[in-house]
């Protein structure tokens, strides 16, 4: 299951449990849409409560990623899963986005609007 909120150009998505094929299509049709508003898109992904997902979802994320490649900004990920910076440095493969894992949320928000100290 996943949850989304925007706020602004950021699109917070919090993952709990298993991840669907059917969430995973909600979140593309989330950014879709924000970057038909705003252009371009980071994204905050809190992946501390997610279980795991389907080999549907990996193979949809790879889809999706390199049909937008250009069009999302940076993306936080939130999880201290040892498997997370893997997924990260994978994802970027496929995307010019910028993509971190974080285990703090303030911190992660912080570089997502680029204020970082």
């Amino acid at each position: 299951m996943i949850s989304i909120q925007r706020e602004g150009a950021l699109l917070v998505v919090g993952v709990f449990g298993e991840i669907t094929l059917a969430d995973y299509r909600r979140f593309e049709q989330e950014v879709v849409e924000q970057l038909q508003k705003a252009g371009q898109v980071n994204v905050l992904v809190d992946l501390r409560d997610m279980l795991g997902y389907t080999l549907d979802v990996v193979l949809e994320d790879i889809k999706f990623l390199r049909s937008h490649s250009h069009d999302v900004g940076r993306v936080a990920m939130l999880s201290d899963a040892r498997w997370a910076p893997w997924s990260a440095w994978l994802s970027q493969l496929f995307v010019n986005a910028e993509i971190r894992v974080f285990d703090d949320e303030g911190v992660a928000r912080s570089w997502l609007t680029g204020s970082e100290v």
